[in-house]
């Protein structure tokens, strides 16, 4: 388990280039693109999302990836969150083995609740061009993820776009995440911290 700490900005469309050349010109090399395919998992009851917990598989270069988070805070942009995260053979979750794994009661107890009725709720397909940072003595992850949130409500497809930029603390002070997000406003024109995070997207546009 870890506590995932990161940045969440809302990139305008318009910007994408000018926060990519940025990106570049501070690392000194091109992004690294992977795709992801992410599909979420609650009960038809919603189980998970009124515990503030989210499930989900996620489909990446090195193979299967099975995540189960806490909604966690968010402020000003702000994300921190329990995050349990374990790899999986296929397109299959492994509920006892995030079970063992999981070491907050509350959230534990949720997942074992929604277990026997978990469906596919919806996806976030997306490509994400990361860039490892030093800054401050600090390691950031820096990503600029672009594409979509996906549902079928009652046979009607609908799609949300998805624009953003992560900046995830992997090393280091928690100031020097802060103190990059601002340097990174000051050059980017209409960033805006974003609360509000891919899971919950997925559960408003199910909601339209």
């Amino acid at each position: 388990m870890g506590m995932e700490r990161e940045i969440k900005l809302a990139l305008p469309a318009s910007q994408v280039q000018a926060a990519t050349r940025w990106f570049v010109a501070r690392a000194g090399h091109d992004g690294h693109a992977i795709k992801l395919v992410n599909i979420y998992f609650d009960t038809p009851q919603l189980t998970l999302a009124s515990s503030k917990s989210a499930l989900r598989l996620r489909q990446t270069p090195d193979g299967w990836l099975q995540t189960f988070k806490t909604l966690g805070h968010a402020t000003n942009g702000l994300h921190s969150r329990h995050e349990w995260e374990l790899p999986v053979a296929d397109a299959k979750l492994d509920i006892d083995a995030l079970l063992s794994a999981c070491d907050e009661p509350a959230a534990a107890d949720a997942l074992k609740q929604a277990a026997p009725t978990l469906i596919a709720l919806f996806r976030t397909n997306f490509t994400r061009t990361l860039w490892l940072l030093d800054t401050d003595g600090a390691q950031i992850e820096a990503a600029i993820d672009q594409g979509d949130v996906l549902a079928e409500v009652d046979g009607e497809a609908r799609r949300a776009p998805i624009s953003e930029i992560e900046l995830e603390l992997k090393a280091g002070d928690e100031a020097a995440l802060h103190t990059f997000a601002a340097e990174l406003g000051k050059r980017i024109a209409g960033l805006a911290p974003d609360d509000i995070s891919k899971a919950q997207r997925g559960y408003r546009l199910r909601a339209g």
